[in-house]
């Protein structure tokens, strides 16, 4: 049996979404949410909050998702922490690149607040089997 998903860390840049988000996964999921406002400020929290999944957003001004995906890769800690991708660009090929980049999986934007969470736990239970 795999360990249960308790900690999620979300990477998003827009306010609106952050909420949404938040409401629906620790309303929803019963998850622990942090919410960072960039890649930077992800890098910065990671190590006190510990996540046991990254809630990616591809597209942020500064550091972009693919771009943080790779400064956690190089912290050893963090090297295998499971990261899904939140993004609007979800043709197959757009979506085998940031599997190919180490993403479990990718969430089509805009998601559904109401299925958000339900799709977190099973995308969790089929990488950890």
């Amino acid at each position: 049996m795999s360990e249960k998903l308790t900690r999620v860390l979300y990477v998003e840049d827009e306010p609106d979404i952050q909420v949404v988000a938040r409401l629906a996964l620790e309303m929803l999921g019963g998850f622990t949410v942090e919410i960072c406002g960039s890649g930077s400020e992800a890098l910065d929290k990671m190590s006190s909050f510990n996540p046991q999944l990254i809630l990616l957003d591809v597209m942020m001004p500064g550091m972009d998702g693919p771009t943080t995906l790779g400064n956690l890769r190089k912290l050893p800690q963090f090297a295998a922490t499971p990261v899904i991708f939140m993004t609007a660009k979800v043709q197959p090929s757009e979506v085998a690149g940031y599997k190919a980049l180490g993403a479990i999986d990718v969430i089509p934007k805009p998601f559904d607040p109401m299925t958000l969470a339900g799709q977190i736990s099973e995308i969790w239970k089929y990488s950890h089997e």
